[in-house]
């Protein structure tokens, strides 16, 4: 899962359970994710692409914004 990317759905930022679908490539396409942000403080608003830093199985990613 680290280093999986997608895209923003629910806003993920400080005091907030945010949501992101991403790529999953076994599966031949998306999946949703709960996600909080991988820096502390940050914000990534809906429509951010994003990156999996770390997962905590089954459903939960901390998430940081995907440069490109």
């Amino acid at each position: 899962m680290v280093g999986t990317t997608g895209r923003v759905t629910g806003r993920v930022g400080p005091g907030l359970v945010g949501e992101v679908l991403l790529h999953v490539r076994e599966r031949q396409g998306t999946e949703a994710f709960l996600a909080y942000p991988s820096v502390p403080g940050e914000t990534l608003p809906v429509g951010t692409p994003v990156v999996v830093v770390e997962y905590q199985p089954p459903r939960t990613v901390y998430v940081a914004h995907a440069l490109g």
